[in-house]
């Protein structure tokens, strides 16, 4: 398969009490701007507006989502979908050698067993100066798979998480691009797959994470 593992740069975290002073909020966007020196014509600052109109934008249907600006309120937003009381670990793409190229073709060496997650919780840096992760929850039947690859150009090896299955696609937006690439339309018999980006988190529970490669 021709895939590409880019490596994205994350911001770090902010104190939480210094996070939380700063509001994530679109009409405060001049406000935080001013306070972060940063012009509102700037690629910094179109990235900041576009963040924000995704936490700012509706959950999909049984959707649970957050932006989280601490590792806090990360934690607290995995508590409250897993459970507070369960244990949990964070599955994610390994990153690849230094000297690999972005986009190349991965032969795929193996691909664990199922790894059941009925419930999890997956978190995506958005870009901005400080940490923010999109962390949501979709309420449809899910599967896991950690996926073995080989670079086809040198030879350089992944550990993907590459198989997020989301099996029941029917209440998804007809007109996203994925349905016209694959050229197929949401259902409940219409599953969609997709691999992690690099830095990008999978929290299930433990008893989950039995697969082996």
């Amino acid at each position: 398969m021709t895939l590409q593992f880019p490596i994205q740069e994350v911001s770090n975290f902010l104190p939480r009490e210094e996070a939380n002073s700063i509001p994530l909020s679109i009409s405060q966007l001049p406000n935080v701007l001013q306070l972060l020196s940063l012009h509102e014509d700037s690629p910094q600052a179109k990235s900041m507006r576009e963040t924000l109109e995704q936490c700012e934008g509706e959950a999909v249907i049984r959707e649970t989502k957050i932006c989280a600006n601490s590792v806090e309120s990360m934690h607290e937003f995995v508590n409250t979908i897993i459970g507070p009381e369960t244990k949990y670990i964070v599955l994610t793409t390994s990153n690849p050698s230094p000297s690999a190229t972005p986009l190349q073709k991965y032969t795929i060496m193996g691909i664990s067993h199922d790894i059941n997650a009925p419930i999890w919780v997956s978190c995506h840096p958005l870009p901005h100066p400080y940490a923010i992760y999109y962390c949501h929850y979709i309420a449809t039947g899910t599967r896991v798979f950690k996926v073995s690859l080989v670079g086809d150009v040198n030879g350089d090896k992944m550990e993907a998480l590459g198989g997020m299955c989301h099996l029941d696609t029917s209440d998804w937006n007809p007109n996203h691009m994925i349905f016209k690439k694959l050229r197929v339309n949401p259902g409940k018999d219409t599953p969609v797959c997709h691999f992690f980006s690099i830095n990008h988190l999978l929290w299930v529970p433990p008893q989950s994470s039995k697969a082996t490669m």
